[in-house]
């Protein structure tokens, strides 16, 4: 996960991703460093538009997000509603 967030780091900071400068992000941050895992990264982002990935993510992690919170409120409305009834009628029980 390291490869990609030095990969990231080096694109917003708009320097060229490759070996040599992901070697040097990786290694600032303390971790060991894997050609292997260095070599397959550039493979894999090689002809990628980074910024419309991000983008494309940005928007399907906001989605569900946005659809999940109105069942935790009504949730929490249904809970207080009970708590408030067993208050009531311990008060008139």
């Amino acid at each position: 996960m390291e490869y990609v967030y030095a990969a990231l780091l080096l694109h917003k900071l708009g320097k060229e991703i490759n070996e040599a400068n992901l070697k040097s992000v990786v290694k600032a941050a303390g971790a060991e460093t894997d050609e292997a895992k260095i070599k397959t990264l550039i493979a894999s982002l090689k002809g990628l538009d980074i910024d419309a990935e991000l983008a494309n993510a940005a928007v399907a992690v906001a989605a569900p997000a946005a659809g999940a919170a109105p069942e935790k409120k009504e949730e929490k409305k249904e809970e207080k509603a009970e708590e408030a009834a067993e208050g009531l009628s311990s008060l008139f029980g």
